[in-house]
Order: C-alpha cells, then structure tokens, then sequence
C-alpha cells in the first residue's frame, strides 16, 4: 500500500514527542473524517498506536527524570526526591 504524503513513514522511535504527537493527531484527523478506505484504516491505526506507544513512553522518561523539591515546615527546600517518591 502506499503512503499519502500526509501520513507519517518515520519510525516512531525515531520522532521527538512534539513530532510524534503531530503524527498522531494527523491521523486522527483522517481517520475522523470517514474518507480513508477500510485497509487504510487499519494501516493507520495501527501507525497511531505506535505514535501513542512512544508518546507514552516519552513523558514516562520526563516524569521520571522530574525531581521534587522537599521542603521542611518554614518552607526552606531541603533536598530532592524522585517524582512520585512519596
């Protein structure tokens, strides 16, 4: 099958977040509009869930590195912990 122009061909992995989250909402947008043929369909929404995938795995990767700043009871910062180290 071929690709629209339109339609992402670079490897997911290969994309930053901002690129990929283009990607992705492009082919939303196609598959949305109810124009795009039944095998098409399933190439892109199967392309969509590759974007999602690393889009996913982009922000885990920010999260993670994402420091939070302890605080004792006047306010002053004390140190850092990991995100989500409650």
């Amino acid at each position: 099958m071929a690709m629209d122009s339109s339609t992402p061909s670079t490897d997911p992995a290969a994309l930053s977040f901002e690129d990929a989250l283009r990607a992705l909402e492009t082919i939303v947008r196609r598959l949305e509009s109810g124009d795009v043929p039944l095998d098409e369909s399933i190439s892109l929404y199967a392309q969509g869930e590759e974007l999602r995938k690393r889009c996913a795995e982009r922000l885990a990767a920010a999260e993670a590195r994402i420091a939070k700043l302890t605080v004792d009871a006047n306010g002053a910062v004390t140190g850092t912990q990991p995100f989500g180290a409650d």
